[in-house]
């Protein structure tokens, strides 16, 4: 069996390190914190993001990074966008030449605009693994994942190989996972659905209905494809797990720690004040920023990422920003490329 390293244990690493473990891997979690270590070895819980729940006492716990990483198969960063970097320069040291390196991290690097795979590529060119690099992406909240309620999500990679040797490890009767070699759309669906959760927690937080989440999400999935297609992602991806699967589950659950900053956003919080109140990294915060001033390098048209950026970062008021959203002028609903490419992909690839 591979050896399988888990980097970060919050509430997804753990939930994964828990599916490895449970499928017989030789499967080590590594713990930032000495307290919280010394806690899950005695308890076989993670008190702390997942509490009530047991897990595998098959994970081997350990504060030591290189204990953790050397020698590992995969390794699969599941750390916070923000620190993905970070994590990526400690333990490049102890990595395998064919090590799978797996970013479990949904995000897009705030200064840079880097997608996670291309982060990790940056920080790991120099070694053989960099064309192993490898992201996991889906419907999947840690806490039904840790229970074993059944979930799906998308292992993908440039690599089909290693997206198949990431899918064979960690899929079981729970846990299926499918590939996918498109990583740009993938990990691009990931990141921009927490923002149209954040804008779906507000709509709750300002007491609309159905409809209006109804709308925010279809029109959502519209604009996080048409950046994917503007970066070079397939538009078809978008309609799978890790577009309309991931956005339907964190616009609409009440684990979704995005849907629910923007309910406190939407009922009168500032982002600082969400911030404080929770341990819990809200990815959609700075994905928000990012996209912002993606979009607007790139040229591309994304209203509600827009109006998001504009009530959480320039003070809009959320009514303002929702008025500003409804009389834009009237659209075509499918004026966007990406439908032209669902329904001439041929004409449009000769073109």
């Amino acid at each position: 069996m591979p050896k399988v390293a888990v980097v970060g244990a919050g509430s997804w690493g753990t939930a994964l390190a828990n599916i490895s473990a449970q499928n017989l891997n030789d499967t080590y979690l590594w713990v930032r914190r000495k307290e919280l270590a010394e806690e899950m070895k005695k308890t076989c819980e993670n008190q702390a993001y997942l509490p009530g729940v047991k897990f595998s006492s098959r994970i081997n716990i350990s504060i030591d990074l290189e204990e953790v990483t050397t020698n590992s198969d995969i390794v699969i960063l599941a750390v916070p966008s923000h620190a993905v970097r970070s994590m990526a320069k400690q333990t490049r040291n102890y990595l395998k030449n064919d090590a799978i390196v797996v970013s479990a991290a949904k995000g897009i690097e705030i200064d840079s605009f880097k997608r996670m795979s291309e982060v990790l590529f940056e920080e790991l060119q120099e070694l053989e693994c960099k064309d192993n690099i490898t992201a996991l992406s889906g419907p999947s909240h840690a806490e039904e994942v840790i229970r074993n309620l059944p979930t799906a999500i998308v292992s993908a990679s440039p690599n089909q190989k290693a997206a198949e040797i990431v899918q064979d490890t960690l899929m079981c009767s729970n846990f299926r996972v499918y590939t996918n070699t498109d990583i740009i759309g993938v990990e691009l669906g990931g990141a921009l659905k927490n923002i149209i959760a954040i804008c779906s927690g507000i709509s709750d937080g300002l007491e609309f209905g159905d409809n209006s989440k109804a709308a925010l999400m279809t029109r959502g999935i519209a604009e996080m494809a048409r950046m994917g297609v503007a970066l070079g992602a397939h538009p078809a991806t978008f309609a799978g797990l890790s577009g309309i699967g991931d956005l339907i589950v964190t616009c609409t659950s009440s684990l979704s720690r995005n849907r629910r900053a923007g309910i406190k956003i939407g009922e009168g919080q500032t982002v600082k004040e969400v911030t404080e109140s929770t341990r819990m990294v809200i990815e959609g915060f700075n994905t928000t920023k990012a996209a912002f001033f993606l979009a607007k390098k790139l040229g591309v048209e994304m209203p509600i990422t827009e109006q998001a950026y504009l009530v959480l970062f320039e003070g809009k008021d959320p009514l303002t920003a929702v008025s500003s959203l409804m009389n834009r002028s009237g659209k075509y609903e499918h004026e966007d490329v990406i439908l032209q490419n669902f329904l001439c992909p041929k004409k449009n690839a000769e073109n």
